[in-house]
């Protein structure tokens, strides 16, 4: 919503909390607030949901109602409404235990043709609302791209051993290599998944910094990922002993966003490379626009 009016697309909001960029306060489940807020509009960008942290606040009902049924509102309202696009925001989390292979196995090499194996109600919620998307897709006609996002949060990570042993930055700045995007990257992507959407049908990407490993990469990433990263970037050790950071000892997944690259034109700028370069110059690792939405943190219950 931040960005949408510099490239010229007139936005108008959605949200169950009013703010500086919510015209329309209500759920996503609310189908007459859905209908009005569709008036005049010709796609959708469909980013609400329940998250993962939200596992442990909210009951299994609740992320049925926000994640499938509000979706299948949504795409009733936008076919009936005749938009020309739908972009769902969904999410590698999808993918579940197919993240983490077995010990002694290689890092899994992730791309849109790995079956989820969904691990919580989250994740199965998140798969159904894809599969409610290809559905309307096919039978309707509605032009329909599902981005599944990497971690993009300014928040803290959700495992308290994850905040114990790195600090906020030196985690966000692993992960660029193997599992996060850029907040300004993924909201590219939004925009072209926007403009390619009539065109291309229906698509399923995955949104992530472009990762420096290889398939043939991944035995050794499981075992040493500092010594690859060394590999692809010499300069690791330097820039890191400064800040007093840390390499994950292992890395047991790697996203890849060649097929969004290809279709979409997908091009992200804040890759690992990049941020390291940022933290050379002194300057912060993520792009403006990721300190400007800043961290809204997540509401504790469903109430």
């Amino acid at each position: 919503m931040r960005s949408l009016g510099s490239v010229g697309v007139e936005a108008h909001g959605l949200d169950v909390l009013p703010s500086p960029f919510t015209q329309h306060v209500a759920s996503i489940g609310d189908r007459m607030a859905v209908r009005n807020a569709l008036q005049g509009m010709d796609a959708v960008l469909h980013t609400a949901t329940l998250h993962k942290p939200h596992v442990a606040t909210h009951p299994e009902q609740e992320f049925v109602e926000v994640n499938v049924s509000g979706t299948l509102v949504l795409l009733q309202e936008a076919v009936a409404a005749g938009v020309r696009s739908f972009v769902f925001t969904s999410t590698t989390s999808t993918f579940g235990r197919a993240l983490v292979p077995a010990p002694h196995q290689p890092a899994a090499w992730i791309t849109e043709e790995t079956v989820p194996v969904a691990k919580n109600i989250y994740g199965v919620t998140k798969v159904a609302a894809e599969q409610l998307c290809e559905l309307f897709s096919r039978s309707h006609g509605l032009p329909v791209i599902i981005l599944k996002t990497s971690r993009f949060f300014p928040e803290s990570d959700d495992d308290p051993e994850m905040q114990r042993q790195y600090a906020d930055e030196n985690a966000k700045l692993n992960e660029l290599l193997f599992r996060r995007v850029d907040i300004e990257d993924a909201v590219a992507a939004h925009v072209l998944a926007l403009e390619r959407a009539p065109a291309l049908g229906f698509g399923r990407y995955i949104i992530t910094a472009t990762t420096p490993f290889s398939p043939a990469d991944c035995a050794q990433l499981r075992v040493d990922a500092p010594a690859v990263v060394r590999r692809h970037v010499p300069e690791l050790d330097a820039v890191y002993a400064q800040r007093g950071y840390r390499m994950f000892p292992s890395i047991d997944r790697v996203y890849v966003n060649e097929r969004a690259s290809r279709d979409l034109g997908f091009r992200p700028r804040h890759d690992f490379a990049h941020a390291l370069q940022r933290l050379q110059r002194g300057e912060p690792i993520h792009s403006k626009l990721t300190y400007e939405v800043g961290s809204k943190g997540y509401h504790r219950t469903g109430s």
